[in-house]
């Protein structure tokens, strides 16, 4: 059985903000999600690769919301983050970028937002390391999770058993369980934590959410 994760998401467009949400969630957070728009697929605008960084220790998963990533190429190998998320509606062929990055040893992911059938891009998922499926609105906190598109893991686990599937919106308290259960192994979790008064409780309360198994 897969290792259930808590992934806190950031996603700011300030480098100062950026620094204070690390300061925030440093004391608590293993494994982070790092939000990257340059307004070509999202509609907003955050912090570049070239302006983030990490603590020593963390677990660093990079999501590239542009149509154009193969640009960011050089600056994601330096990083050398854990994973890096394309999107699958990208405007440029995905592979070259995705498998250089292979060699680099750094996995990579591709994102599914709600208007993509798995099927579709059955080329990209048997070259990814990470699928994950995205229910929000990009470039944004505060989405709702639409739990229907959980059907989704089970196709992506049919055609690809051992690929990580990840989720991205709307995940709380309230819901992370139903998430889990609904086969996600890696859960990133945005404005129930960066809204929160005190995240690490939060943190917490989510993280023993995430294993609770019992049945609904």
């Amino acid at each position: 059985m897969a290792l259930k994760i808590v992934a806190p998401t950031i996603l700011t467009s300030s480098p100062a903000e950026y620094k204070e949400i690390i300061k925030r969630y440093y004391p608590f957070a293993k494994r982070v999600h790092i939000d990257i728009s340059d307004a070509t697929l999202a509609p907003t605008t955050t912090i570049t690769p070239a302006h983030i960084w990490w603590p020593k220790g963390w677990t660093v998963d990079v999501h590239m919301m542009t149509a154009t990533p193969s640009k960011y190429l050089e600056v994601l190998l330096k990083l050398h983050p854990n994973l890096v998320i394309f999107h699958a509606e990208a405007k440029e062929d995905l592979l070259p970028t995705m498998e250089k990055l292979q060699q680099s040893g750094i996995k990579v992911g591709v994102c599914i937002i709600k208007n993509i059938y798995p099927g579709n891009i059955k080329t990209i998922l048997d070259a990814a390391d990470h699928a994950l499926i995205f229910s929000g609105s990009l470039g944004q906190y505060g989405g709702e999770a639409d739990l229907l598109l959980l059907e989704k893991a089970d196709l992506i686990q049919q055609g690809h058993p051992d690929i990580e599937i990840g989720w991205d919106g709307g995940a709380n308290v309230d819901n992370i369980r139903h998430i889990a259960q609904g086969g996600v192994s890696v859960v990133n979790v945005g404005s129930a934590l960066a809204k929160a008064d005190n995240p690490q409780a939060v943190f917490e309360k989510l993280s023993t959410e995430i294993d609770n198994e019992e049945p609904f």
